[in-house]
């Protein structure tokens, strides 16, 4: 099968574990990602502290050192996996066997909510951010934190010259007026990474319908995150997919992706699950219930590649 998984936070575990892309305990491995087949991935980076011996680190400080590993890591590991910023290079690195990296920010603080950082992280490759992660930040409140607070002027600005410079705007952890307002504001596709059907798992961090349409409209995709909590009851492979299920009866056949977020969960998985080589399951789960491959295969890789050729294209 072929796999482009739209989030992960392998990079940020490694870190603070002190291990390697190449093999490791976590969920994500270059190892297994690729034994799957042709893997496309998002890394991403989050502002979290402890990624530095002594934790406190600044947002700023830990998008540089993640970035700095992640450029040892594609030397490390330069017959494996190639760094990609467009869909073009997509399919370069994939047709040469290789894990298509493409590197991500969840949370803009990381970029310092600045215009200047936005353009210093889109030349290291940066090509989605999450605009919030759990915190709110001077963009946006989060669906944690300052819940009822929308873009600020500094966030719509930031928001368009994300357009403009052909990056993915991420939806997922931010509060929902800030959704309503990435909606308007957006010309074209836009995502959720990852974020499942609130109508299946009443958790906040979910979409609601209207969320998961708007998104449809817009020609994006939200991606299916394993994060047991967001899946509910039956926190099992079946359960994951009640929420694909969910956002096909919406007309989401063309706007539902992987997002799983293998190694930011502490985890904490549905049953049957504990990395990318269980992946399979759901597919071959999907096909069980009769869902043509064609469908299957646009979930977990052609919608997302579909995203990504149309804005990522510098």
């Amino acid at each position: 099968m072929e796999l482009f998984d739209a989030h992960c936070d392998t990079l940020t575990r490694c870190l603070r574990e002190g291990t390697r892309l190449a093999h490791n305990a976590g969920n994500i491995d270059l190892e297994r990602g690729r034994a799957l087949g042709p893997w496309a991935q998002f890394f991403a980076l989050f502002p979290e502290p402890d990624v530095i011996p002594g934790g406190g680190a600044s947002p700023e400080t830990v998008f540089e050192v993640g970035c700095r590993f992640f450029e040892e890591e594609l030397s490390a590991n330069g017959d494996r996996m190639a760094q990609c910023r467009t869909g073009a290079e997509i399919r370069t690195a994939l047709d040469a066997g290789k894990c298509a990296a493409v590197l991500s920010v969840e949370g803009a603080e990381l970029l310092g909510c600045s215009l200047e950082g936005l353009e210093a992280g889109w030349k290291r490759g940066v090509r989605a951010v999450t605009l919030t992660w759990n915190h709110a930040n001077a963009l946006s409140g989060s669906i944690v934190e300052e819940t009822e607070r929308g873009l600020s002027p500094q966030g719509r600005a930031f928001v368009q010259r994300m357009g403009e410079l052909g990056m993915l705007v991420d939806v997922s952890h931010l509060s929902d007026p800030g959704f309503w307002d990435v909606a308007e504001l957006v010309k074209g596709p836009f995502v959720a990474t990852h974020s499942n059907a609130r109508a299946v798992c009443p958790e906040r961090r979910n979409l609601t319908d209207d969320m998961f349409s708007a998104i449809v409209r817009s020609g994006g995709v939200a991606g299916l995150n394993l994060f047991r909590a967001f899946v509910g009851e039956p926190a099992t492979v079946d359960g994951a997919i009640a929420h694909i299920e969910h956002f096909l009866s919406l007309g989401g056949e063309r706007s539902i992706c992987i997002g799983g977020d293998l190694d930011g969960c502490g985890d904490c998985f549905p049953d049957g699950i504990t990395g990318i080589q269980d992946l399979g399951s759901l597919y071959e789960g999907l096909l069980r219930r009769n869902y043509s491959e064609t469908l299957v295969h646009a979930i977990f890789f052609d919608n997302l590649m579909r995203v990504v050729n149309e804005v990522c294209t510098m």
